[in-house]
């Protein structure tokens, strides 16, 4: 049958059957009305493999696939060439070594990367972060190892901040101490890194806030949701307030999530706070004390007591 199509606008159509839907018959390349039958297009491309694949025969070999997955943070972009080894006599000369070789299967510099990035991606999965995340500080890593500025650094301490980066920049921070936990280096050593990427890269991170944390640290804690409302109010109150200058955010955090607790049913001890949050016991302790003065001003309206906040501890 000849071929015969009219087209409106970019669609190709029948010109009998404007309306009808095209069928593709991807192995003899034509595009069918199925309402008349008539031949609208035939250079339709099949984007299909060439063989069958049969996933059963062998768990390993996917013909379908040349190669590893593209990554296009690698220099290369994984379309090195290796060469095979030799079989024949002529792959060998007279003392037997091949003539053909491999000087280097991978440049050190995609070896840095890779091995960055499954540094990067086994951090990610200690502490449950996503891949928007995982991304993002794979890709700081890239900007980083390009640019040179962290000579001298190690890879762990440069990936260990990129990923404390992403966190923040994704607008789910994760503390020093959480980053460190899953480390293979120092707070101290990631800290430094941290300053330094942002003043190599020129870029910045917004502000970390005491609700940030909450909902995670309260999580962790097993605490009902009325509690979390309270200790977020109560934060947001003393920093409204002006009663806790000073205090990194995460302290004052862990102090109102105390307080709040304390005047719930579901207590908890300052070690169990300090624990999920990283803080020690003694700085819980400053910042309540700082706060407790000025409770009545700090809880909300509708909070429900259990204790009052008269018979809150007094430390």
């Amino acid at each position: 049958m000849a071929s015969s199509s009219k087209t409106y606008g970019a669609a190709v159509v029948c010109p009998y059957h404007p309306d009808a839907t095209l069928i593709e018959d991807y192995r003899a390349g034509d595009m069918i009305c199925s309402e008349c039958g008539l031949v609208v297009g035939d250079r339709v491309i099949d984007v299909g493999s060439e063989w069958r694949t049969f996933s059963n025969e062998k768990a390993d070999s996917d013909p379908s696939r040349v190669g590893a997955a593209e990554n296009p943070l690698l220099n290369g972009s994984d379309l090195s060439t290796v060469i095979g080894r030799g079989t024949g006599d002529a792959s060998f000369d007279e003392s037997g070594t091949a003539k053909y070789q491999n000087r280097r299967t991978m440049s050190s510099s995609d070896r840095a990367l890779i091995n960055a990035f499954r540094e990067i991606s086994n951090m990610a999965d200690r502490i449950n972060l996503p891949k928007t995340i995982m991304d993002r500080a794979n890709s700081l890593f890239k900007q980083v190892h390009d640019g040179k500025t962290l000579k001298g650094r190690s890879n762990d301490a440069i990936a260990s901040s990129c990923v404390y980066i992403a966190c923040r920049q994704e607008g789910v921070p994760r503390t020093f101490k959480e980053i460190c936990a899953v480390s293979k280096v120092s707070k101290k050593e990631i800290g430094r890194c941290f300053k330094l990427i942002l003043k190599a890269l020129e870029t910045s991170v917004d502000l970390i806030t005491t609700g940030d944390f909450m909902s995670r640290f309260c999580s962790n804690l097993g605490l009902p949701t009325s509690v979390q409302r309270g200790a977020t109010y109560i934060a947001r109150k003393a920093v409204e307030l002006d009663i806790v200058p000073g205090r990194s955010p995460i302290s004052v955090a862990a102090a109102a999530i105390y307080m709040a607790s304390q005047a719930s049913e579901d207590k908890k001890s300052q070690k169990e706070i300090g624990d999920i949050a990283g803080v020690a016991d003694v700085t819980i302790r400053q910042s309540y004390k700082l706060m407790y003065p000025r409770a009545k001003e700090l809880f909300p309206p509708d909070f429900k007591f259990y204790t009052s906040i008269e018979n809150l501890p007094q430390l």
